[in-house]
């Protein structure tokens, strides 16, 4: 299967080099195909992609090649915004935001003051994540610092490319998840010991507005500025109630963004969830600064919170990703997120292809959180994170593919049909770290 540095894998591959834009097809040049094709592993790198007959000749003799032909193979999927620490409150009754965080969020999140836990939920949660597909995601834990510990130390014994952050929440909050008198000096011991740790990096994670005071707020914004390398994750303008309880809280500010602007935390690296509430001067505002919405779909109906607009989005330049938002979202997979973005598309007038929705869960949203040098792509010189999809998962995604004529009727129809099944194998760091048959 491999040597000690080689590995070559015969298949399907699809990947994006850039945006391919909106049309019925990928815009020229961007989309890269090889219905025969071959991935050349060389350690934790790709070495080169191609047709499988213009690569034969140059592999090393006796090379053995893996053969996976009638299997697609994509990058890795990218989730953009995830907290692990609700894993367990998925399905959880439906309740709006502000009861959802009282009534599960917050009891949930308690429990991970225990280290054990927290070790148990962090593998709990990449084991899922890996069976979705999923090879990177940008992860809220709780405002406990152990639960980071925990979740980075998961991550690094399976070599994974993580961006996560212990929660900051100050105030409104149970006794137990507040943190005003450790929460920035336990985020900056966090930072020490894992920011640019093999493939990890640090989000720092304000909750949202409403549990962290103005001091929380600008002691996170001065992070940012003592070190431009690190990331931004948080909430904006998900719930039309938590605008009028960030406005109660923040009285003479401008509107929801500029409570974030005035702490210095909208710049090239910031991950806002939702941003569903927005008009198009907030927008085109986070534009400006280089920030990007992670738009949520499958936990913005179930929650009931409203539609994204996409187009609007895209109208005044705001970069914006893919993401579960579990535990509010129903589905770790990649598949499941795109599907509720093109039901929340149709709802609003705003179709979603599946090139686009493809581009976006892989490229797009390695290019959203500055990753895109590293991830995204089956290209030489990225690292080997990608998914072995079976587009023969069960007996009705079959019947559908036999039925399908081109790539784009069978991406889309995986993009609809498929779960979990559909991912036969996952890699990451150039290893097999999911097998769907042997789980």
């Amino acid at each position: 299967m491999t040597s000690s540095t080689n590995t070559l894998i015969r298949a399907e591959l699809v990947s994006f080099a850039r945006n391919p834009g909106e049309g019925d097809k990928p815009s020229p040049g961007s989309l890269e195909h090889y219905g025969d094709g071959l991935l050349w592993l060389q350690g934790q790198h790709i070495h080169a992609v191609g047709h499988f007959s213009e690569l034969a000749p140059s592999l090393p003799e006796g090379s053995e090649v893996l053969d996976y032909r009638g299997k697609l193979i994509m990058p890795g999927f990218i989730d953009t915004h995830v907290h692990y620490v609700q894993l367990d409150v998925m399905a959880s009754y439906g309740r709006q935001l502000l009861d959802w965080l009282n009534d599960y969020t917050f009891p949930e999140e308690c429990r991970f003051a225990n280290h054990a836990h927290a070790e148990a939920l962090s593998n709990a949660f990449l084991d899922e994540m890996l069976r979705a597909g999923t090879t990177t995601a940008q992860v809220f834990g709780s405002s406990h610092p152990g639960s980071m510990d925990a979740f980075f130390s998961a991550c690094n014994k399976r070599q994974l490319r993580m961006l996560a952050g212990k929660v900051l929440m100050d105030r409104n909050a149970p006794e137990g998840l507040l943190d005003a008198a450790s929460g920035i000096a336990d985020t900056e011991r966090l930072i020490e010991d894992w920011h640019n740790s093999q493939r990890l990096g640090y989000s720092v994670t304000p909750r949202f507005a409403p549990t962290s005071t103005k001091t929380q707020m600008d002691a996170a914004g001065a992070l940012l500025r003592n070190d431009p390398t690190l990331w931004l994750q948080t909430h904006l303008a998900e719930n039309s109630c938590e605008l009028d309880w960030v406005a109660e809280l923040f009285p003479g500010n401008q509107d929801y963004l500029s409570v974030y602007e005035k702490a210095g935390l909208v710049g090239p690296r910031s991950t806002f969830a939702h941003g569903i509430h927005l008009d198009n001067g907030m927008r085109t505002r986070l534009a400006e600064r280089g920030a990007n919405i992670a738009f949520c779909p499958s936990s913005n109906l179930f929650l009931g919170s409203g539609l994204f607009d996409r187009y609007a989005a895209q109208e005044t330049g705001m970069a914006f990703s893919y993401a579960s938002d579990i535990g509010a979202g129903t589905d770790l997979s990649g598949f499941d997120t795109l599907k509720s973005a093109y039901q929340v598309g149709q709802l609003s007038g705003q179709p979603l292809t599946a090139w686009q929705g493809f581009y976006g869960l892989t490229h797009g949203n390695a290019k959203t959180l500055a990753l895109d040098s590293h991830i995204g792509q089956l290209a030489p010189s990225f690292e080997a994170d990608f998914v072995v999809i079976d587009s023969n998962a069960t007996p009705l995604l079959t019947r559908r593919i036999q039925r399908c004529s081109t790539l784009g009727e069978r991406l889309f129809a995986l993009m609809i049909l498929a779960d979990d099944r559909a991912i036969y194998e996952t890699w990451a760091a150039g290893k097999c770290q999911h097998q769907r048959d042997q789980s």
